[in-house]
């Protein structure tokens, strides 16, 4: 009994998991992203965080109602499998898993960013780990060592997590709304909405209407959204998961809304108009952004806050992921289709050691490749809708073809958010722009030799309902990759079908794709597990 009692004690309350979830999401998306989209879309940029709340909250709408269903750890890795088989759900799981891998060296890199413009004297040994917003070899020894750090303070037990993040999360949240009070207090620029006295920087829509929906993705938005996912995969580990999983995705995010809209808001208004008429937004360059904009007001106390800020709110990310990172690893191996030691939990931490140093080493090499954040984050946010994508399909299926499953909580309008949910994705992705979308897509093709090692290891069962089952998602990538490259000059395509006609092209294309995939369902032994861990959830709690 007073073992049973220590693993409840074990579980995360709804505060912890809503603090868990907003130490993810407010990470360095808030250092770096209002800026990159201001160089993207101008003062429409702050359309472009609404935009992107829909498209995830319109995604995370559909994942409350599975993650009611399977409360398991690591669970966004699992579901695709449950309706589809185990090529669908290892395509989503890799796809997720590559996006989360990402995240812990972009964290690393934010704060190392920000360390290599400290203005002091003494701080001169960190103005050599950035060269030209790309990390130098020296700087990537720092990266590792944060990285390092992230894993060793998930190594023992959900516990110190917990504390970790209940800490960190409230000054993560502080910083950001000081940051927004003092700014606007110290110099706001109205006139940098319309364009009045900035020389006519085109006012509000500067480079038109496109860039608002390229900015969604390619400036880390919906990157910096992402992290809701947090609470599903540790769904298992929350107290009350019908009632909390939900509450806890919906507290997350629009908190995080109101945070990085405000954001946006501050930093298009107290940009120097002399300087904005003279470079354009476009133009605009900053090492650290917000602490540069601070030194420039001449808020040096609150420089100094930023600078400290710069380390916990990518620290607090890169740790609540390294949670969320191992548990999908480990759930990948669920089904037969990775080597199990991955999956391995540790009997007295209660924690996946080996998938975190694994995972570790991964992150090491992806940063050593990618040492760009804008590049990290295109590679994170296009990774991460491609494996939502099998989310919509997954509940569809499941609500057409095994109604009797316990639904604690049972989301309404499914018939409409699930195909909307589809097609935000869809269009998001494509938003990544050429050449992004097929890089991403090569990276998750390499992960195919595992799964057919394993196939041909377990002498190819099932293999052709397996099949029938992806073909969808086979033909989708092929499709998104062809419109990605064909598409409009905005998007960095060929403009063989231009704006916004692209845009009613992969509407129309992704509804298709999303009936046909609801139409693959396949019942295979990966449903009779999904029965199971169904049967076990309570409706009533």
């Amino acid at each position: 009994m007073s073992k049973q009692n220590k693993q409840i004690k074990k579980k995360m309350s709804l505060f912890s998991a809503v603090m868990l979830a907003l130490s993810s999401i407010i990470g360095s998306g808030w250092l770096f992203g209002s800026w990159e989209a201001s160089k993207v879309a101008g003062p429409a940029a702050i359309i472009s965080w609404v935009v992107g709340a829909i498209v995830i909250g319109a995604i995370a709408f559909n994942y409350i109602e599975l993650g009611t269903m399977f409360p398991e750890s690591g669970g966004m890795s699992k579901y695709a499998q449950y309706s589809h088989g185990s090529l669908l759900g290892f395509i989503a799981s890799w796809a997720n898993w590559v996006s989360l891998v990402t995240l812990l060296p972009i964290e690393a890199v934010a704060a190392v960013q920000y360390m290599s413009s400290w203005p002091w004297k003494w701080a001169s040994w960190t103005h050599g780990f950035v060269q030209n917003g790309t990390i130098t070899n020296l700087g990537l020894l720092v990266v590792f060592l944060f990285i390092l750090i992230f894993t060793l303070l998930n190594y023992w037990s959900v516990d110190l997590l917990t504390k970790f993040t209940e800490m960190t999360s409230a000054f993560k949240i502080i910083v950001p709304l000081l940051t927004i009070i003092l700014l606007l207090a110290s110099g706001f620029h109205g006139s940098n909405f319309t364009g009045a006295n900035t020389g006519g920087m085109g006012g509000f829509f500067p480079y038109g209407t496109a860039p608002i929906f390229a900015a969604t993705t390619v400036s880390g938005i919906i990157f910096s959204y992402n992290a809701f996912q947090t609470i599903i995969n540790i769904g298992s580990e929350i107290e009350n998961p019908k009632k909390n999983i939900g509450r806890g995705i919906i507290i997350a995010l629009v908190i995080s809304i109101i945070i990085y809209v405000m954001l946006q808001f501050t930093f298009v208004g107290v940009i120097d108009p002399d300087t904005l008429a003279k470079v354009g937004w476009h133009g605009i360059q900053f090492n650290s952004p917000f602490a540069d904009l601070a030194l420039l007001l001449n808020i040096h106390w609150l420089v100094i806050l930023l600078y400290l800020d710069a380390f916990v709110s990518p620290f607090g990310t890169g740790v609540s992921f390294v949670a969320s990172t191992s548990r999908t690893l480990a759930a990948m191996t669920e089904n037969g289709h990775m080597p199990k030691f991955l999956g391995k939990i540790n009997k007295k931490w209660g924690t996946p050691r080996i998938a975190m140093i694994v995972n570790w080493i991964i992150s090491c090499i992806m940063v050593s490749i990618f040492r760009n954040w804008a590049v990290l984050a295109s590679v994170i946010s296009t990774s991460t809708l491609i494996a939502y994508l099998t989310g919509p399909v997954t509940l569809a299926s499941l609500r057409k073809y095994a109604p009797e499953f316990k639904r604690p909580v049972k989301i309404n309008l499914a018939k409409i958010m699930a195909p909307l949910a589809f097609v935000l994705a869809s269009l998001a992705i494509y938003w990544a722009m050429w050449p992004t979308t097929i890089q991403v897509i090569i990276v998750i093709l390499i992960g195919f030799p595992f799964y057919f090692f394993y196939e041909f290891k377990g002498g190819w069962e099932d293999s052709i309902k397996k099949l029938k089952g992806s073909a969808w998602m086979l033909f989708y990538l092929i499709f998104i990759s062809g419109i990605s490259y064909i598409g409009s000059t905005p998007f960095n395509g060929k403009n063989i079908i231009p704006y916004p006609l692209d845009f009613v092209v992969i509407i129309i294309a992704s509804l298709g794709f999303f009936y046909w995939a609801v139409k693959s369902y396949q019942k295979t032994k990966n449903f009779d597990n999904a029965k199971e861990l169904n049967d076990t959830v309570d409706e009533d709690m």
